[in-house]
């Protein structure tokens, strides 16, 4: 890593803004000056010292244990119990506003970690028709009242290969950390392959799972998180290709997983698994379809040709990566918690934020077993009819200009 992107700035190196005697003819008071703008370069921001890190409990370890398989557990969804127009969540909140009409919303005024049931179970409503909920700054939100509010909605999953916190007892929490003495992972992961729902080759993949941002880049320094919907990946398809799919299944696989594992010399706590779900899938809470596809962890589609499963997981993967009007783009700031539907969400991560460190925790619980119930409905098709909205036109031979 060059110098230049690790050392602090040096008072002179710098242009000096609060030097410059005018500003549009105007004498510019150095006491508007901010310090982003005396320390502003381009394409870099300044790099922060952990040397007494208070998260220090929670930094990764990879503990050489073995558990056995996961047994199917009872599931009941909390978002059933939740108001429609999430009044008992809401009471406490200053603000509430989408990012785009398919995925993410955030909310502002909230403290998560004093939820009453009631809010819990309008939370677990927004999230499955949301997708993804967004709440900053919950410093009252540690990592004991995570795991409480996750063990609400289910019984908490525990990885079988990732990183665990230091703290003893910590087991189903998930820690995402990188920091500058990390490996540069762009040239080993496509970007596509990035995209992912988490451990869906378990036989019952999590629901409302939340990540908290301990410590990451300051504001442009990157790091941000990517989410797609399902709902409106399903959507896009024809109405003969949803009709294909519904009757497809998928193999969902750890073994890539637990293959990277061994490879860095770090143990597999339980053992990869194979398993088969159906790649449209409906959910309990909205009646809505989905797809549910990965490019992470899906590695064929079952009973027809190898090049025919070939074709459709590329036609999914460019769905899933490359429609922006399905994805919400999130930068995270310091004590900041996303809140996502694993079963209706892909996410991915993103690089080039070295040498900054990144440090987040993950809580998630199992939910029901993927099913698909051809009673379901489209969630555009519903929201159309909902506001009054015309049907999409997926006739792809009519004539158009590009709408820039």
């Amino acid at each position: 890593m060059a110098p230049a992107l690790i050392e602090p700035l040096e008072p002179g190196s710098l242009p000096s803004f609060d030097k410059w005697s005018s500003f549009e003819g105007k004498t510019r008071p150095a006491e508007k000056v901010s310090r982003s703008q005396k320390c502003y370069s381009p394409g870099r921001t300044i790099v922060e010292s952990h040397d007494f890190y208070e998260d220090d409990d929670l930094c990764p370890s990879y503990p050489n244990v073995y558990w056995e398989p996961l047994k199917e557990v009872a599931y009941h969804d909390k978002g059933l119990r939740g108001d429609p127009r999430y009044s008992n969540l809401l009471a406490s909140a200053t603000d509430i506003f989408d990012y785009n009409p398919k995925i993410g919303t955030e909310i502002q005024g909230v403290n998560l970690a004093k939820l009453t049931d009631a809010q819990k179970d309008d939370l677990a409503r927004l999230i499955s028709i949301r997708g993804v909920v967004f709440f900053r700054n919950q410093t009252n939100f540690d990592i004991d009242s995570q795991r409480e509010l996750g063990a609400y909605f289910g019984k908490l999953h525990k990885h079988a290969t990732t990183a665990i916190p230091r703290r003893p007892g910590l087991e189903d929490v998930h820690v995402v950390y990188t920091d500058g003495t990390s490996k540069d992972q762009r040239a080993v992961f496509s970007p596509t392959f990035l995209w992912h729902s988490d451990v869906t080759y378990e036989l019952q993949p999590p629901s409302y799972t939340s990540l908290k941002l301990l410590t990451g880049p300051p504001r442009g320094g990157g790091g941000d998180t990517l989410w797609a919907s399902q709902y409106a990946a399903y959507d896009l398809l024809s109405a003969p290709m949803q009709k294909y799919l519904e009757g497809l299944s998928a193999l969902h696989s750890a073994q890539t997983q637990a293959d990277g594992s061994i490879a860095a010399g770090r143990p597999v706590r339980r053992d990869p698994i194979v398993t088969k779900h159906p790649l449209i899938r409906t959910h309990p809470v909205t009646g809505w379809k989905s797809l549910f596809f990965n490019p992470g962890f899906v590695t064929g589609i079952v009973g027809i040709p190898k090049a025919e499963s070939d074709a459709i997981i590329r036609y999914l993967n460019e769905i899933i990566s490359t429609t922006q009007e399905i994805h919400v783009r999130y930068q995270w700031q310091k004590d900041d918690v996303a809140f996502w539907d694993n079963r209706i969400c892909n996410h991915s991560a993103s690089y080039g934020f070295a040498p900054h460190r990144r440090h987040a925790v993950r809580v998630a619980c199992q939910a029901e077993r993927p099913a698909f119930d051809p009673a379901g409905r489209s969630q555009e098709e519903d929201l159309n009819a909902l506001f009054n909205l015309s049907q999409v036109d997926k006739d792809g031979t009519r004539q158009s200009n590009y709408n820039d």
